[in-house]
């Protein structure tokens, strides 16, 4: 089984999706689901009737913190988590910013992706190949293999992520907005792969399916959306359930979202200095790149403040060589290194 520990709960605010130290051995039904603190009554059903893929959907989760944290390694806000929370992003995810745009898309893509890498690979009987969307075959090639489902992934995605967004406010319609970009993008970048067959590796004939790509693939995807991120504003209006708030374009003169667009409405924190109220931890200490003049540079990471130099000792394999046959035997050096840090 897998052991999630400091992965989840996530964000308690977004998605609230606790769930701790209990995959690490699944129990019964009703305790497994009943033990997650902060599920809404449509999640804690959908809990109880999934049960079985919901160790991807964490396994989703975490994926898509570790590739927020990667993509971000080099920024003012480096995705940081928070041990012991419910709201494990701190209070940043509390603000309709870009940043949290980007997690609400990624996490959405995570569990969309992980769910439908475990169908494909018959870790679950619920689900399994997509058998709906193969079409004809192309000249050299048939259909074979297993092609990902992923619109059954996008369909937990979206039942246990948006569970909580139903509100006629802003915020939900913001983070219903972001989660489908996110789950949206992994349509975007399907792809077929294929299997040659013949003599000697010929590829007389291939057999293709379609396939996810690396989730890599995905984070660099909405990493690019996050840059190009449209700024929103919200408009207030009556319908009969009451006073209803929808999201539109703060400048018209800029091409509108569409739906693989990331939206937000509120501005971001300058992330340089510690601030327990934005949840923002400062970069004092961080690592830059002194021969950099982008964000990851020790100007712009730095936010003006200098940096200190140190030298640091680092042993590393050398001088290898090729033994016939067939083993490689290296030497082992010590390299001096300048480390840069953030004042």
């Amino acid at each position: 089984k897998i052991s999630y520990k400091t992965y989840l709960p996530l964000y308690g605010c977004a998605w609230s999706l606790a769930i701790g130290h209990q995959y690490s051995s699944l129990g019964t039904q009703p305790i497994l689901c009943g033990s997650i603190p902060g599920l809404v009554p449509k999640q804690l059903r959908f809990c109880r009737n999934y049960v079985e893929i919901m160790p991807s959907v964490a396994e989703g989760v975490k994926i898509g913190i570790q590739e927020c944290q990667h993509q971000f390694r080099g920024r003012r806000w480096n995705c940081t988590t928070v041990n012991d929370s419910l709201a494990i992003f701190g209070p940043v995810l509390d603000k309709a910013t870009r940043e949290s745009a980007f997690v609400h898309a990624i996490a959405s893509a995570g569990v969309a992706f992980a769910v439908t890498r475990s169908c494909a690979e018959g870790s679950a009987t619920i689900c399994g190949c997509d058998t709906r969307h193969k079409g004809s075959p192309g000249e050299g090639w048939k259909w074979g293999g297993c092609s990902e489902d992923v619109e059954f992934g996008s369909m937990v995605s979206r039942e246990f992520a948006d569970a909580r967004e139903n509100r006629p406010d802003a915020r939900s319609a913001m983070n219903r907005h972001n989660n489908e970009a996110g789950r949206t993008s992994i349509i975007e970048l399907m792809h077929l792969k294929c299997k040659c067959h013949g003599l000697s590796g010929s590829c007389e004939v291939k057999t293709c399916w379609w396939s996810q790509p690396d989730f890599r693939v995905i984070g660099d995807y909405l990493k690019d959306k996050y840059d190009s991120a449209s700024e929103m504003v919200v408009e207030k209006h009556r319908e009969s359930r009451g006073w209803v708030e929808t999201l539109r374009p703060k400048y018209n003169f800029f091409k509108a979202p569409t739906e693989k667009d990331l939206v937000y409405y509120e501005n971001s924190p300058n992330f340089c200095e510690p601030n327990p109220e934005t949840g923002s931890f400062g970069t004092r200490d961080r690592i830059c790149n002194v021969t950099s003049h982008g964000i990851d540079g020790c100007d712009l990471l730095c936010c003006g403040r200098g940096h200190n130099t140190r030298t640091e000792k680092r042993k590393e394999k050398c001088h290898c060589i090729f033994h016939w046959c067939c083993y490689v035997r290296c030497q082992e050096c010590i390299r001096v290194y300048d480390v840069h840090t953030c004042k």
